[in-house]
């Protein structure tokens, strides 16, 4: 047996282990924690969770409709935010969370989750490279970072990050603690992409799969969502800045739809 709970049987299973027997311990075991709430306590968590990943999931889709630079985009951005916020505190208590570093002494989370943000950076910039190959992701990616391309960037920066904050506050936070202790991870992300799939922007949803298992594994380690946080706000800083410079030669879905129509 493993850390996968079972022999392992193929090439996948084979390189996860090698790569559990070669992390530190300290990095990936979970920091003890108490979190245990009561019976109605965590049904009242789950109440409002759900509610709010309805209304959160409907306003995100809603402000990815406006027009790039319009005030209409940048209000609902920041309701998103104050919804998912509204939610993880309505929910119950949050925790902030710790870590073990190599001297085993315990911590709260900071230069780890900075330097996994910035790795994550590294391979999504590659994996643009690629996705510029590919149309149906070309189109995708383009058509989100026009809000980068046409927006205030003061302004992009703003609503960009308030909601990576937010977004931690209530998937990880509130909703992580809502799924239970069995694959609370899975759910969560689960939950998360389902969430973002009303963008209909199938760049999003791929990232939100991907950084929303990540983000919840760190949540699982330590306990709490300032890990993530911090992970998720280099992320998407180092994502805004280098990004809409490699697409920006790519047309702008409108001038698409213009070309289209003439």
């Amino acid at each position: 047996m493993n850390l996968l709970g079972r022999a392992p049987r193929g090439r996948l299973d084979r390189a996860v282990l090698r790569l559990a027997e070669r992390t530190p311990d300290w990095l990936i075991d979970p920091v003890p924690r108490d979190h245990r709430e009561t019976d109605a306590a965590f049904r009242r968590r789950r109440r409002m969770t759900g509610a709010f990943s309805v209304l959160g999931a409907g306003m995100l889709g809603l402000s990815l409709s406006q027009k790039p630079d319009s005030k209409e985009f940048y209000g609902l951005t920041m309701a998103v935010a104050g919804t998912w916020v509204a939610g993880g505190i309505a929910s119950g208590p949050l925790h902030l969370g710790w870590m073990r570093s190599a001297r085993e002494t315990v911590h709260r989370p900071v230069v780890t989750p900075v330097l996994t943000g910035a790795g994550v950076f590294g391979l999504f910039y590659g994996a643009a490279l690629v996705a510029k190959r590919i149309p149906v992701l070309n189109r995708a990616v383009t058509r989100i970072l026009r809000y980068a391309h046409q927006g205030n960037p003061a302004l992009v920066t703003m609503t960009t990050l308030t909601n990576g904050v937010a977004e931690e506050v209530f998937f990880r936070g509130a909703l992580y603690a809502a799924a239970g202790t069995t694959h609370p991870v899975l759910k969560s992300t689960a939950v998360y992409g389902l969430a973002t799939t009303s963008t209909r922007n199938p760049a999003l949803v791929l990232a939100s799969v991907v950084m929303g298992a990540l983000f919840g594994w760190q949540r699982k380690i330590t306990g709490g969502i300032q890990a993530p946080v911090l992970t998720h706000l280099t992320w998407s800083a180092l994502m805004l800045r280098f990004l809409p410079p490699l697409f920006a030669d790519q047309p702008s879905i409108e001038a698409e739809t213009s070309q289209q129509e003439n």
